[in-house]
């Protein structure tokens, strides 16, 4: 619940607006590389999450931080933005921000975001299929894969695309298998 009302609350309006300034000055892909990069930093440092979320600091050392590790890689409408953020004290959540932006960016790109699990790295060939099928099956122009590993599935895919789960893996098929043993019996 208390997620929702955050996303409601605070992300949306304010990715949002990043998403309303970005329409209005047809960057709306720039953003997006823009943010994609803020949501890298952020994953890859710790540190750098638990500073901006810190109330310890001041907000011109939060600035300053951000300056510095943004530098010229993000537009400096983002990097304004960054510090508006920073003035409101919603720094802390600029991860969530920048998911919801991402979110938006999809919507108004008719992208679908199609999380692929496998048990070994897919070829190329296989991430078209798999992307061709997705927009067979959604309507979507592109679609985006976001993949990950997990041996445990032996072989095949998992795709799920927002609530939807398509599981084509060995695992799923030798779990069917078994409930239909055990039903039988």
């Amino acid at each position: 619940m208390r997620d929702s009302i955050v996303t409601s609350e605070i992300l949306a309006p304010y990715a949002q607006a990043l998403m309303s300034l970005a329409e209005s000055h047809q960057l709306t892909d720039r953003f997006g590389q823009d943010v994609g990069l803020l949501l890298e930093l952020l994953e890859s440092s710790a540190e750098l999450r638990q500073f901006l979320a810190s109330p310890l600091v001041q907000a011109e050392s939060k600035k300053t931080v951000l300056r510095q590790v943004s530098g010229d890689q993000v537009h400096a409408y983002v990097r304004q933005f960054l510090m508006i953020l920073v003035d409101r004290g919603r720094i802390i959540f600029l991860e969530g921000i920048c998911k919801q932006y991402q979110n938006l960016l999809r919507k108004f790109n008719q992208t679908v975001l199609a999380e692929v699990t496998s048990a070994v790295d897919l070829s190329d060939a296989q991430k078209d299929a798999i992307r061709q099928r997705v927009i067979d099956i959604t309507g979507a122009r592109q679609v985006e894969l976001a993949n990950s590993l997990d041996p445990e599935l032996i072989g095949g895919v998992i795709i799920k695309i927002g609530s939807q789960i398509i599981d084509a893996s060995l695992r799923g098929q030798l779990r069917r298998i078994g409930m239909q043993l055990s039903s039988a019996t």
